[in-house]
């Protein structure tokens, strides 16, 4: 029995006797699946396109970014190699100023003193015959 207030002399319910029943009740419960509506589809379909649009400008905005990276890479190593063409090319400068003299006295040319003065003659011709005359002149003397 139930203590209900306080109170013991209470009468039992009706419900808590035991009956027995013929037959058991049952609900069974059925759920529809809806489509969505035509606006939600809608929305989907638009922010679906938005990703993507925004997915593929960035993956186009990294691949600009690797093909700029690409072209700054070769273009440090056509920069080391121009430097090594130029070392080299220094090098050769130098040693061909060393070979100069060398060959004007196997030549038979001599140096000249700071006594010897050497006149060139000026020319008001243009620079192609001027450089024939200018030859010619020195070697007449």
């Amino acid at each position: 029995m139930a203590y209900t207030r306080g109170n013991l002399a209470v009468k039992e319910k009706a419900q808590e006797r035991v009956t027995q029943q013929r037959y058991k009740e049952t609900t069974k419960v059925v759920t529809r699946r809806t489509g969505l509506p035509a606006r939600e589809k809608f929305l989907y379909l638009i922010t679906l396109l938005a990703v993507i649009i925004v997915g593929g400008a960035l993956m186009s905005r990294y691949a600009h970014i690797y093909e700029l990276n690409k072209q700054a890479q070769s273009t440090i190593v056509k920069i080391k190699e121009a430097e090594k063409t130029i070392a080299d090319l220094r090098v050769e400068r130098e040693t061909l100023n060393n070979q100069v003299v060398e060959n004007a006295k196997r030549l038979g040319y001599v140096e000249a003193s700071d006594k010897d003065v050497i006149f060139v003659p000026r020319s008001t011709t243009n620079t192609s015959t001027g450089t024939e005359s200018s030859s010619k002149a020195t070697s007449s003397k």
